[in-house]
Parts: C-alpha cells; structure tokens; sequence
C-alpha cells in the first residue's frame, strides 16, 4: 500500500528542487540578489496568458485608439531608457473609475480613467508609467509572488493544472496581482528609478512629485486604491524632492506637457462615456 504522505512529500521535493535552480535573481536597480520562483521568460508568457484577464478585471481597455496611442507612445519613450528596453512593453488605459495603475509581469501596464482624470500634463502620466515600468525591470510582481506564496503557488500551479480550465487559473491570477503588496523598499527603488527614468526621457522630475501631491490631496478625502500598498505620500514627496536637489536641479529644458496631454487625454475622456461599477 503507498503510503498517502507520498505525493505530498514528493510535491515538496520537486519544489524544493525547482527553487535551488532557480534559486535568485539580480535586480538591475538595486543590484542585490532576490529570490525568484520564476525565470524572465516565464514573466513574459504570464503577462502575455493572463493580461487580457487583468485588463478584463479593469473594465476593459477605453475604446478611444488615438488615447491609447497618446497613452503608448508616454509608455514607450521611458521604456526606451529603462534596464530593460528589449522587453515587450504594453500600456493600456482601462475605463475603471478607480485612481490606480498596475504593472502585470512581462512589460504589461494598466493604468485607469480615474488616474488619467486626476493627472494635468504629459510629466505627471510620464512619472506614473515610470514608477510601474521600474516595478516591471526589477521584476518586483514575480519577487512578491516568490515571497508571499512560497512553495504554495508551487503546489497551486500543480493543483491548477487538474481545474477545469484556464478560466479557473487566469482568475486566481488576476486576483493574485491585484492585491500583490510591495515592500517599502521596493516602492522606494520604483518612485527614484521612474524619476530617473522619465528625467532620461526629457521629462521634468517635478511631474512625479506634482503627482503624489495630487494622491496625497486625494487620499486625505477618500483611501484611494494606488495607495494601498504604498508608503506615505509625504514620505515620498520627501525622497523624490531629495533626489531632485542632489541630482536634477540644474537640468532645464525638459518637457512638462500640459497642453499636449489636456488635447490628448483629458479632452478624449470627456468625449467618452465611462462603463458605470
């Protein structure tokens, strides 16, 4: 008779296994080894199997082509200076009234209608894509993953396989990354990476300050859900200020963009009806 304890105890040395080859990944922006359950291929074909389920989750992406345009093109321009340009990078602007964005592993970035509404030029946007697009480069989805679920999501890959489709598992996912929590640290190396990012991108640094100076307005009304995970805005208008005077306040003729995105952006929404919640 096999012992039931078997495949159990099998389970857990596979996994065991799998994670010694695996082992850990160097995060370009910081430089420090990390633990990761996943290789980079594997966070491409997860962004590119379960992003059309986060983007469902969002509302759906905003029909407006030449938004979505103005919204890739803010996108591609930092993507092009990130630590990894070679990646397949896609941002979409989804019709979900909550003040948000979500970066999905891979290079897959959403952000909402209630964000766009709340933001007044092109540095603002440019600071937003820029801090999700460092969380994608340091592959911060897949190291919270690794972190939170451990040998878990190992066996719930395992037990996935044997659901009754791939429905089931892009569900479990999307909820997964929806409520995926960063550590401080990891938003810190975001909010001054993204900063480097968009000032490499000819974007003023202030944009991204301007920004969290409009959540944190926001966040004293109502709990807005980009915060949730996230440090104190005050803190972090503290350390982006920091990082603008030791490194940025000589730097001129860079873009701010408020004309350019009220055309682009604001004046499309407004032409738009949203999907009601």
């Amino acid at each position: 008779m096999v012992n039931p304890k078997f495949p159990k105890l099998l389970l857990l040395i596979l996994g065991l296994c799998w994670c010694l080859l695996v082992g850990c990944a160097v995060n370009p922006i910081s430089g420090e080894e990390e633990l990761m359950l996943f290789a980079p291929e594997e966070d491409i074909q997860l962004g590119r199997q379960y992003s059309p389920e986060v983007e469902k989750e969002l509302g759906g992406r905003i029909a407006d082509e030449a938004l979505q345009s103005y919204i890739d093109g803010v996108g591609q321009r930092i993507a092009r200076v990130c630590h990894r340009p070679d990646w397949d990078y896609r941002f979409v602007a989804v019709e979900h009234e909550s003040v948000n964005a979500v970066a999905v592993p891979g290079g897959y970035i959403f952000i909402t209608r209630g964000m766009l509404e709340k933001l007044s030029t092109e540095a603002q946007l440019a600071g937003i894509l820029g801090h999700e697009i460092a969380h994608v480069v340091a592959r911060d989805s897949a190291a919270a993953l690794s972190r939170e679920y451990g040998m878990g999501i190992l066996l719930a890959a395992i037990q996935a396989a044997g659901a009754s489709g791939d429905a089931v598992k892009a569900a479990a996912f999307t909820k997964q990354i929806l409520s995926l929590r960063y550590s401080r640290k990891d938003e810190q190396e975001a909010d001054l990476a993204g900063m480097d990012y968009m000032v490499r991108a000819a974007y003023v640094p202030s944009g991204m300050v301007e920004t969290m100076q409009i959540l944190r307005d926001l966040q004293q009304v109502r709990p807005i859900e980009f915060f949730s995970t996230h440090p104190l805005p005050q803190n972090r208008m503290m350390y982006l200020s920091q990082r603008i005077a030791s490194r940025y306040s000589n730097v001129g003729g860079l873009n701010v963009g408020r004309e350019d995105y009220r055309q682009g952006v604001l004046a499309r929404l407004q032409q738009e009806t949203p999907v009601e919640f």
